[in-house]
């Protein structure tokens, strides 16, 4: 029989398309509005509340303080498998603001975590940062989600290097000719046919000092173009198969009714144009900027 805390997948026949109904989720703690602040679950302390640790970076015995990173099960699952994994015991401070070392924890366990589900489905780990990002928690947090290996999804497989940003020892960073988000940016090992659960430390050093330029000049243009009364808001997925990736997609616009209509994404900011300005070069001769506040 089924009930509400459970999830199933329906596939679309004529597609081959799949949604997932999961009712639970309706249930999801909401943060934002409320002008009274709640305590924050995931802040070191109020491990009580909490579903029960799943993993830990850091000192101390599961479901007490000490903890750099956490991992708890999501106690309103999409799947079987549906973890959390709080990025530092700091309720300010994501991954933008924090010390490098501890990107690279949070790192670290997203690779531990990976490995332990990788033959079990499709590993998929997600980050919503900010309320329209669908963040329901404040507190920073990624999830991981595994979807079973027979579920087709619409995840994008590697988009060509084009419109280079950065680089550094063993990462790109670009803005594919394909972007559908306004200063989409995607992160690249430059080895070919990797796996994300087969990055060494070295690598993650790379990786998370590459992001976190990649989010830090992001925020920059936000803030120098103020778009909304909302904080700056961003979603970013690791690519869970073969020549993976990391998208970064910022929240410059919503998507609207002809978008949703028709499944096409309308880019209002030319790639090539966002990868100069992401270098840091001037654009006030292009005016991107002014595109989107008609927008």
């Amino acid at each position: 029989m089924y009930t509400e805390s459970m999830s199933k997948f329906v596939p679309d026949i004529s597609s081959k398309r799949w949604v997932i109904i999961s009712p639970s989720r309706i249930k999801r703690p909401d943060e934002n509005g409320n002008r009274k602040k709640k305590k924050c679950i995931f802040c070191p302390g109020n491990e009580s509340l909490t579903p029960d640790e799943i993993y830990r970076l850091g000192p101390g015995e599961p479901n007490t303080p000490g903890w750099k990173v956490r991992v708890i099960k999501n106690k309103y699952p999409i799947a079987d498998i549906h973890e959390v994994i709080i990025h530092s015991p700091h309720e300010e401070h994501d991954i933008e603001a924090l010390p490098l070392a501890q990107v690279s924890n949070l790192f670290k366990t997203y690779r531990e975590r990976f490995n332990t589900h990788r033959k079990q489905g499709q590993v998929l780990i997600f980050c919503n940062h900010g309320e329209h990002a669908g963040a329901s928690i404040e507190h920073p947090h990624s999830q991981l989600v595994v979807i079973p290996s027979q579920i087709n999804f619409d995840t994008l497989s590697r988009e060509p290097m084009n419109n280079i940003v950065r680089e550094n020892t063993f990462f790109n960073v670009y803005c594919p000719d394909f972007s559908q988000w306004p200063y989409e940016v995607w992160i690249a090992p430059k080895k070919e046919g990797t796996i994300f659960g087969d990055i060494n430390d070295e690598e993650i050093d790379d990786l998370v000092e590459i992001l976190q330029h990649a989010l830090k000049q992001l925020i920059k243009i936000y803030k120098e173009n103020k778009l909304s009364n909302l904080g700056f808001g961003y979603n970013y997925y690791i690519y869970p198969r073969e020549n993976w990736y990391i998208r970064i997609i910022p929240r410059f616009i919503h998507r609207a009714g002809f978008e949703l209509g028709t499944g096409l994404s309308v880019n209002i900011v030319d790639p090539a144009e966002a990868a100069i300005e992401l270098r840091g070069i001037n654009q006030d001769m292009l005016k991107v900027l002014s595109k989107l506040k008609k927008y």
